[in-house]
């Protein structure tokens, strides 16, 4: 009996995947569990397996089509199988994610709809908006103007989610600010773009965040650092400290010393996490990841200082499996190797922190004789998820974190 291999949610946050490329051509065999695409999510390019086995009779989605979760792909039966029931009575289909079609003075077939709860594509021409039927009447019951949306389905197709935290009032700001016009390059969003994109909007919307700056002198660290450089040098030892590691291993000792920053809000409870696990933002083509050191606070520097050189290469490579970039209890964002003075960042759920680190940097300082010298001095900035963290309770873990830079030998007995 012909089988339908659907789109799979290969990532935990995944809503839609882009076909990356086939590793089966129709009429090549399967066997369940054998490969058959490449699919690139919102984090990572992964390969996706058929849980049938049997002939490839008809690929459905071309490479660079976007599929959501759950929408076919391809049918896999015995050979010369009539499938045209899987297609609502035809033995060909388009893909499951097709563009609009052009206008065209011929009359064409009527199209061939795939028995899936997939949404509807409004294909249109003439500058036309393409939308899903739900968008359109939650757009026309709310007086939302649909060209100052931009969609996260399919080849831009607007679909509900777009659509839930948008109000008239914005939109009609956004028509009344800005003219639209097509010149320049239209750059298509990856996976990972859209779901950043969608992600940040709803906690910026969402969560309640403040923020906490502290300047830390540097002076100790950068001199310890340098000790511990040399000596692993001097071990034949293949690894180097970098400033992100020492700040990454005193964060994780300041969570686990002061366990009331690494918690997550959980509607109707917050949750302390047992273990510290630290997720560090990379920067990728298409956007940012964060792979996660997991307990950091137990781990020597020179094994936090290896893991995160190894995870940030495959991160840039779309390499990373999903538990090497999910379970993080609090993050890390770096931005002073760019020179980066301050800044801060958006925190990532379901954690309730986020540090922002800029660069390290020789500045006046007055020192405590009153005299004026020259300091190493780094400013972080924490930001605090208020529906689970507290002022005071940030302000406690940033002394915490301040301590263990300013006298590392703190966090690494």
């Amino acid at each position: 009996m012909a089988e339908l291999i659907t789109m799979l949610a290969l990532s935990p946050t995944m809503e839609e995947g882009t076909l990356v490329e086939w590793l089966k051509s129709e009429g090549d065999t399967v066997e369940e569990g054998e490969l058959i695409a490449e699919i690139e999510t919102d984090k990572a390019t992964m390969e996706m397996e058929s849980f049938f086995e049997g002939t490839i009779l008809k690929l459905l989605v071309k490479t660079g089509d976007a599929v959501p979760v759950g929408a076919p792909l391809a049918i896999v039966g015995a050979p010369g199988e009539d499938f045209s029931s899987l297609l609502g009575g035809s033995s060909s289909a388009p893909p499951a994610a097709a563009a609009p079609v052009a206008p065209s003075s011929a009359p064409s077939a009527p199209p061939v709809s795939i028995a899936v709860d997939t949404p509807a594509i409004v294909a249109s021409s003439g500058g036309r908006i393409v939308a899903s039927p739900v968008a359109r009447k939650i757009a026309a019951d709310k007086g939302i103007a649909l060209n100052t949306i931009q969609g996260s389905g399919p080849n831009g197709r607007i679909v509900k989610r777009d659509l839930e935290n948008v109000s008239a009032t914005t939109t009609v700001a956004a028509t009344t600010a800005f003219t639209e016009s097509d010149e320049g390059e239209k750059i298509p969003m990856s996976q990972m773009r859209k779901t950043i994109s969608k992600r940040l909007t709803q906690v910026w919307s969402e969560t309640p965040q403040f923020f906490l700056t502290r300047t830390i002198d540097m002076g100790a660290a950068m001199k310890k650092r340098k000790e511990i450089n040399t000596q692993l040098a001097d071990a034949g030892v293949d690894a180097k400290v970098s400033v992100n590691d020492l700040i990454i291993k005193a964060s994780a000792v300041a969570l686990h010393r002061y366990p009331d920053m690494n918690v997550s809000y959980r509607g109707d409870h917050v949750l302390k996490f047992d273990s510290v696990h630290i997720g560090v933002a990379v920067a990728v083509e298409d956007g940012l990841i964060t792979p996660t050191v997991k307990d950091a606070h137990l781990k020597p520097i020179s094994v936090i200082a290896t893991e995160i050189k190894e995870m940030a290469g495959r991160a840039k490579e779309k390499k990373l499996k999903p538990d090497e970039y999910t379970g993080g209890t609090f993050s890390v964002s770096n931005l002073g190797m760019f020179g980066i003075e301050e800044f801060t960042a958006i925190i990532n759920p379901p954690q309730a922190g986020i540090l922002a680190c800029g660069a390290v940097a020789k500045v006046p300082v007055v020192d405590e004789n009153g005299e004026l010298t020259v300091g190493t001095r780094m400013k972080v900035t924490l930001t605090c998820d208020h529906r689970a963290v507290d002022g005071a309770v940030g302000a406690r873990f940033l002394q915490e974190l301040v301590r263990n830079l300013e006298n590392p030998i703190l966090m690494l007995i």
